[in-house]
């Protein structure tokens, strides 16, 4: 089971930096390094809690970046939840990209429309 080393603690950060939560990027960024695993391997490889993964997993799975499936134990038990990438890494970081784009777009015409407005203000006091 692979756990974090510094580059990956740095691509965590990297991808806190430009939107994505903490825990969402700790398990986006050991999926990428695996084929596929259970949420136990999950929490001890990336540094979280159960409940930490539970909610990243969901996350995820609502933006369509991993593929969930129930993987049924030996003997008794809950089945383990078994989770892989279902789109590459550099997607979501293309996908990210574009993100941040269209918001520094929308912020700068937001900026614009408000000079414009500022100057019609000033005017009528």
């Amino acid at each position: 089971m692979p756990v974090f080393d510094q580059d990956e603690e740095v691509m965590c950060n990297l991808l806190c930096n430009i939107g994505l939560k903490r825990n969402m990027a700790k398990a986006l960024v050991y999926l990428s390094n695996v084929n596929e695993s259970v949420s136990r391997n999950i929490e001890l490889g990336a540094g979280l809690r159960q409940p930490e993964v539970s909610i990243a997993m969901r996350e995820l799975r609502e933006r369509g970046w991993i593929e969930e499936w129930e993987q049924k134990k030996e003997g008794k038990g809950r089945p383990l939840k078994c989770y892989r990438l279902s789109i590459e890494l550099c997607d979501v970081i293309d996908y990210l990209d574009d993100s941040r784009k269209h918001d520094a777009q929308q912020d700068e015409e937001t900026i614009t429309m408000l000079r414009s407005l500022s100057r019609t203000v000033g005017v009528t006091r």
